[in-house]
C-alpha cells in the first residue's frame, strides 16, 4: 500500500487521531523520532490537497484530527512549500454558509498560531485579525466557542508581537496601533454585563477577552494608555458581578460551579479558572508603573472584593474535613486557587502601592470583620468564612506588613485589629467552627510581633491543649503550626512544664500521619526539641527510637526522611544526648551498609546520609566509632555501587571523615598506608572519565578534604592528580561538577603560592586531548565557568586564585586568547531553525584581560547587592525618554552610589552584601570551614590586590583596562580611588 493510499484509508475512519503521529514519523527527514518511510514530494502535495476540503467534517474529533495534520505539515512546509494554506483557512474562516468550515479552519489557526515565529506573524495578523473581529463582534451569526476560539488566536499572535517587540518595536506597534481601539472595544462590549451563572461559556469568552486584554496591556502599553479608560469599567463590572456567582456556586454550593467540565475543544469552564484569569490580569495593572497610577483610588475597594473571593469554598471544606492531608498540602503548595491568586494580588497591592496599599489592606480587613460580626449576630451559619478570609488575607501578606516602613500608627492600627479579631475568637467553638480555629493558630504565629504576650501565650497553652485531646485534624495541624513558629522565641520556662505533655502529643500525631502532615509534625518536633534542650536527654531513650523507625520506613520518600533525620540531628545536638543517639544509630545502619544487596531501595543512600549527620560537630571518640562501623563499607560502596545515590551519599560521607578525622583517621584501622590506599582508590574511581557524572557529583568535595587535611600524603600525587581532574572534567557535561573541579583547582594554585608561576609550568607540561597543553585548556574552561560557580567558599577561592595567576605575570598568560563578550544579534527572535544555522558568537580577548574583567564582574555583582534602594523597571514596561532620566535620578539619590572616593563604610556593606547573597545555608560549612581561605574578605582582596597591581604594573594595568566594558572599567576605578 502506497502512503497516499494509507493516507485515504484514515480519511474515512475515525483512525483520523493517528494522522498527527503518522506525519511526525514520516514527513521529515533528520526531524527527532523520524521514522522510514519518508512522504515523497508528489505525495506530500496530494496530501496537503486531500486534507484541507476535510476541515469541514461535522465530527468535531476527526475535524480537530484534521487541524493538528495540517498544522504540523505547516510546522515544516509552510509558508514555502505550502502558499495556499492561508489564502484556504481564510476562505474557511469568512464563510458564513458553512459553520463546520469556520469552526476547522479557526481550529487549525489555533494550532498553527502556537508555532508562529517572526517571519509568519507579519504575514498573518493584517490579514488575519480583520477577519477574527467580524466572528467576534458576531454574536448573532456565530456561536461563542466559535468566538472564543478566534479569541484564542488572537491571544496567540498577540504573544508572539510581544516577544517581536523587543526588536521590532516600531514595526509591531505601527501594525497593532489600526487595530487596538476597535478590539477594546469588543472586548469592553463583552465585559460590560454582568456575569451569568447559569452559562459557562459566558465565563470562558470573558476569559479569552481577559487574556487578550494582559497580551495588549503587557506588550503594547503606550498603545494601550489611551484604551485604558475604555475598559477598565466594563472590567470592574466582570469582577464586582463575578463575585455573587463564586459565592454562590463555589463558595456556598447551592449553584452549578461547572468544575470538571469542559468544552468540545478541550478547554476548562471551570469558574475558578475565570477568576484566576481576572487575578492575573489585575496583577498585570497593579505591576505596572503607569496603569497602578490609574486605578489607585480603587485600591481599597480592589481589596475588599479580593478577600471575599479568598473565602474557602464548599468543596475545600468537604475535601479537607476528611483528609488533613489534603488541607497541608494545599495551605503549603499555594495550589492552583482563588485563595492563591488573591495572596499574590494583595501582595502586589503592597508592592506597588506602598503605605496606600497597606491602609487598603487594613481598612478593608476592619470592614470584612465588622461584616462577619454582623453576620453572626444574625445567625448566619457561615459567618466563619469571612473571618477565616480575612486572617488569610492578613497572614498571606504578614511579612510584607511587618517588614514594611509604614508609619508607627499604620502598624499600632493593624496589630489592634489582629488583637480584636483573636480575641473576639478565642472562645469560638473549636468542633463546631474548626478552620477558623485553624486559620486562628497560624495567624497568631506570623503576627507575634505585634499582638500582646499574654494573647500569645493563652493560644500556646491552647495548642499544647489541641495537640492532646480529641480535635478536629484541621486544629491539629493549625496547633502545630503555631508551636513551629512560636516555640523558637518563646519563654522556656513557662514552657518547662508542659514539655513533656508537647513531646508525648507530637509522637502520638506520628503514629496516624500521613506524607504532608507527617512533614509538619516532624518539622513542630523539631522545633520543640530545640526550644527544650535540657529536656530532651530525659525523652531520648523513647523519642530516638520512634524517629529512627520513622526514618527507616520512609526512606523512599525524601522529604520525610530529611525531616526525620533532621530531628534525629537536634536530638543528637541536645546536651548529654550524642551518644545515646550514636549507640543506637550504629548497631542499626552498620548491617545495612555491610549488607547492600539486601536492603530496600533509598536504604543505604540514606544510611549513609545518616552517617554523615553524625560526624557534624562530633567529639573525636564518637567520629572514631563512626569510622570503625563505617569507613571499609563506605569506601567499597564508591568501589563497586553503580547507584549514583549511594555514590554521592558515600563521596560526602568519607568528606566529611576527612574533614572531623584528619590524618588522625589513617591510623585508626591499623594499616595507614591501606587507608591511604582506600583513599586513593575512591578518588581514583570518581575521576574515571568513563563514569557518569551524576555518580561523582561530589568529587571535589572529597578531594579538597584530601589536599587540605592530608597534604603530605597528596604532596607526591599532586601530577597525577591534576591530569586525572583534567581527564574527567573532559568527559562530564554536569556544570556543578565542573565547576566543583575548578574550585580543586583554584585551591591548587593557592597551595602553589608564592610560586604560583611552578603550578602554570606543570600544567603546560601536561598534555590535554584537543589542546595544546592542559593550560590552555583549564584557562579557556575556567574563564568560560567562572561566573557560574555558587557559594561563598568557591567563588572566594576560585576569584582569588584567578588574581594570583595573574600577579605572576607568566609568559603563558599572554600566548593565550580566551572567550571574551557576546555578540548580541539584532535578528530578532531565535528561532529553533536559526539557533542551529546561526548559534552564539563570541569575541575573542588575551587571557591576562579576561582575568582582570572577571574580577571585575566580581565588584559589579557584590555592588548591585549593595544597591537594594533602587527601582527596576518592569519587564516589559515601556517607558518615556523623560522617565528614564527621572528613574536614573531617583536610583542614583537613593543608592549613594559614591562618585568620588568610596568610603571604608561602603566598601564593608560591599563585603557584608557579598557575605548574605552567598550565604548557602548547606552543608558546605563542614567541608570548607577547616580552610583558612574561608575567612578570606573577598571585597578587601580585590582591593588590595587591584591597587597593588595598578601600582606595580602601571603600563599592563593601562592596557589591559583598555579592554573592559565601560561597567566593568568603572567598578575597577570606584575601588582604586578609596
Amino acid at each position: 500500500m502506497t502512503v497516499l493510499n494509507f493516507l485515504n484509508s484514515i480519511f474515512i475512519t475515525p483512525t483520523a487521531v493517528i494522522l498527527k503521529q503518522f506525519i511526525k514519523k514520516h514527513w521529515q527527514e533528520g526531524e527527532e523520532g523520524f521514522e522510514h518511510p519518508v512522504v515523497s514530494s508528489d505525495e506530500k502535495v496530494a496530501i496537503r490537497g486531500l486534507l484541507l476540503p476535510l476541515l469541514d467534517d461535522p465530527h468535531r474529533k476527526i475535524c480537530t484530527a484534521i487541524g493538528m495534520a495540517v498544522a504540523s505539515i505547516a510546522h515544516y512546509d509552510w509558508p514555502e512549500d505550502w502558499p495556499d494554506l492561508l489564502p484556504s483557512l481564510m476562505k474557511c474562516i469568512t464563510d458564513q454558509t458553512n459553520m463546520n468550515a469556520v469552526h476547522g479552519a479557526l481550529r487549525c489557526f489555533a494550532l498553527v498560531s502556537a508555532d508562529l515565529d517572526d517571519n509568519m506573524v507579519p504575514k498573518l495578523v493584517p490579514v488575519l485579525f480583520p477577519c477574527l473581529h467580524t466572528i467576534v463582534s458576531s454574536p448573532q451569526i456565530y456561536e461563542k466557542p466559535l468566538r472564543m476560539k478566534a479569541l484564542s488566536i488572537v491571544y496567540a499572535c498577540t504573544s508572539m508581537l510581544g516577544a517581536m517587540s523587543g526588536v521590532y518595536k516600531t514595526e509591531t506597534s505601527a501594525m497593532m496601533s489600526p487595530m487596538i481601539q476597535s478590539w477594546i472595544n469588543q472586548f469592553s462590549s463583552i465585559l460590560e454585563h454582568p456575569v451569568q451563572s447559569e452559562d459557562p461559556d459566558d465565563w470562558s469568552i470573558r476569559m479569552e477577552v481577559i487574556k487578550c486584554l494582559n497580551q495588549f496591556l503587557q506588550n503594547f502599553p503606550s498603545l494601550m494608555e489611551s484604551q485604558f479608560g475604555v475598559f477598565m469599567g466594563p472590567l470592574w463590572q466582570t469582577f464586582v458581578s463575578s463575585l455573587g456567582v463564586y459565592t454562590r456556586s463555589s463558595i456556598e454550593g447551592i449553584e452549578d460551579p461547572y468544575d470538571g467540565r469542559y468544552d468540545s475543544d478541550g478547554a476548562e469552564q471551570s469558574l475558578e479558572s475565570f477568576i484566576i484569569q481576572l487575578f492575573e490580569f489585575l496583577l498585570t495593572i497593579l505591576g505596572s508603573p503607569k496603569f497602578v497610577k490609574v486605578v489607585g483610588n480603587t485600591v481599597k475597594e480592589l481589596v475588599y472584593y479580593t478577600i471575599a473571593f479568598m473565602q474557602t469554598t464548599e468543596q475545600q471544606v468537604n475535601a479537607w474535613s476528611v483528609d488533613a492531608n489534603q488541607y497541608v498540602a494545599d495551605e503549603d503548595d499555594n495550589t492552583y486557587s482563588c485563595r492563591a491568586s488573591g495572596a499574590l494580588l494583595l501582595e502586589e497591592v503592597i508592592s506597588s502601592c506602598g503605605t496606600q496599599g497597606i491602609h487598603a489592606i487594613i481598612d478593608s480587613a476592619k470592614t470584612r470583620f465588622r461584616e462577619s460580626q454582623q453576620e453572626k449576630a444574625s445567625g448566619a451559619s457561615s459567618w466563619w468564612r469571612m473571618r477565616e478570609a480575612t486572617l488569610f488575607a492578613l497572614a498571606s501578606v504578614s511579612e510584607q506588613l511587618l517588614e514594611a516602613e509604614a508609619p508607627e500608627i499604620t502598624k499600632v492600627s493593624l496589630g489592634d485589629t489582629l488583637e480584636q479579631i483573636l480575641s473576639e475568637d478565642m472562645s469560638t467553638g473549636v468542633n463546631e467552627y474548626p478552620f477558623l480555629y485553624a486559620r486562628i493558630f497560624s495567624s497568631i504565629a506570623k503576627f507575634s510581633s505585634m499582638v500582646s504576650q499574654g494573647l500569645i501565650e493563652h493560644f500556646l497553652y491552647a495548642a499544647i491543649k489541641a495537640l492532646g485531646m480529641d480535635m478536629p485534624p484541621p486544629v491539629k495541624v493549625g496547633a502545630c503550626r503555631a508551636l513551629s513558629q512560636l516555640l523558637p522565641d518563646t519563654n522556656k520556662e513557662i514552657l518547662r512544664p508542659h514539655f513533656l505533655d508537647i513531646f508525648s502529643s507530637l509522637t502520638d500525631l506520628l503514629k496516624h500521619a500521613s506524607d504532608e502532615t507527617m512533614h509538619l509534625v516532624l518539622e513542630t518536633l523539631q522545633e520543640a526539641v530545640k526550644a527544650g534542650p535540657d529536656l530532651v536527654v530525659s525523652i531520648e531513650p523513647v523519642l530516638s527510637p520512634i524517629i529512627l523507625n520513622m526514618w527507616a520506613s520512609n526512606v523512599a520518600d525524601p522529604f520525610v526522611s530529611i525531616d526525620a533525620l533532621e530531628v534525629l540531628e537536634a536530638i543528637k545536638n541536645a546536651p548529654s544526648c550524642i551518644h545515646p543517639v550514636v549507640s543506637r544509630v550504629l548497631p542499626y545502619i552498620g548491617p545495612i551498609l555491610n549488607n547492600p544487596q539486601q536492603q530496600p531501595e533509598g536504604l543505604v543512600a540514606a544510611s549513609l546520609d545518616l552517617v554523615t549527620m553524625l560526624l557534624k560537630s562530633a567529639p573525636t571518640d564518637i567520629v572514631k566509632a563512626v569510622y570503625e562501623v563505617s569507613f571499609d563499607p563506605v569506601v567499597r560502596t564508591v568501589l563497586q555501587s553503580d547507584d549514583h545515590s549511594e555514590m554521592q551519599n558515600a563521596t560526602q560521607c568519607l568528606a566529611a571523615l576527612i574533614s572531623v578525622g584528619k590524618e588522625e583517621l589513617l591510623a585508626w584501622g591499623g594499616d595507614t598506608a591501606f587507608a591511604m590506599r582506600s583513599l586513593l582508590d575512591v578518588a581514583s574511581r570518581l575521576l574515571d572519565p568513563d563514569l557518569e557524572s551524576s555518580g561523582a557529583l561530589f568529587v571535589g568535595s572529597y578531594i579538597l578534604q584530601l589536599i587540605l587535611h592530608l597534604p603530605s600524603q597528596m604532596a607526591q600525587h599532586i601530577r597525577d592528580l591534576v591530569a586525572a581532574l583534567l581527564r574527567r572534567m573532559q568527559s562530564c557535561k554536569l556544570s556543578g561538577l565542573r565547576s566543583s573541579l575548578l574550585v580543586i583547582f583554584a585551591r591548587l594554585v593557592h597551595m602553589s603560592a608564592p610560586h604560583a608561576e611552578q603550578f602554570i609550568e606543570m600544567l603546560v607540561s601536561i598534555p590535554a586531548e584537543g589542546h595544546p597543553n592542559s593550560f590552555v585548556y583549564l584557562m579557556v574552561e575556567w574563564t568560560k565557568l567562572q561566573g557560574e560557580i555558587q557559594g561563598a567558599y568557591q567563588i572566594k577561592v576560585t576569584t582569588t586564585a584567578l588574581a594570583l595567576l595573574l600577579s605572576t605575570k607568566h609568559a603563558e598568560l599572554g600566548k593565550l586568547n580566551v572567550q571574551g563578550y557576546l555578540i548580541q544579534s539584532t535578528a530578532g527572535i531565535t528561532t529553533r531553525s536559526k539557533a542551529k544555522t546561526a548559534p552564539d558568537q563570541w569575541t575573542m580577548m588575551p587571557l591576562p584581560a579576561k582575568i582582570l574583567a572577571l574580577l571585575a564582574d566580581a565588584l559589579i555583582e557584590i555592588q548591585e547587592q549593595v544597591l537594594v534602594g533602587g527601582d527596576e523597571d518592569s519587564d516589559w514596561e515601556e517607558v518615556q525618554e523623560a522617565d528614564v532620566e527621572t528613574d536614573e535620578a531617583l536610583i542614583l539619590s537613593s543608592c549613594a552610589i559614591p562618585r568620588g572616593r568610596p568610603s571604608h563604610d561602603y566598601l564593608d556593606a560591599m563585603a557584608k552584601a557579598f557575605d548574605e547573597d552567598q550565604d548557602d545555608g548547606d552543608d558546605d560549612d563542614l567541608l570548607s570551614g577547616a580552610d583558612p581561605l574561608n575567612e578570606i574578605n573577598l571585597v578587601n582582596y580585590l582591593v588590595d590586590f587591584l591597587k597593588k597591581f595598578s601600582h606595580s604594573e602601571g603600563a599592563i594595568f593601562s592596557h589591559l583596562l583598555q579592554s573592559l566594558t565601560k561597567s566593568q572599567h568603572d567598578a575597577i576605578q570606584m575601588v582604586l580611588k578609596q
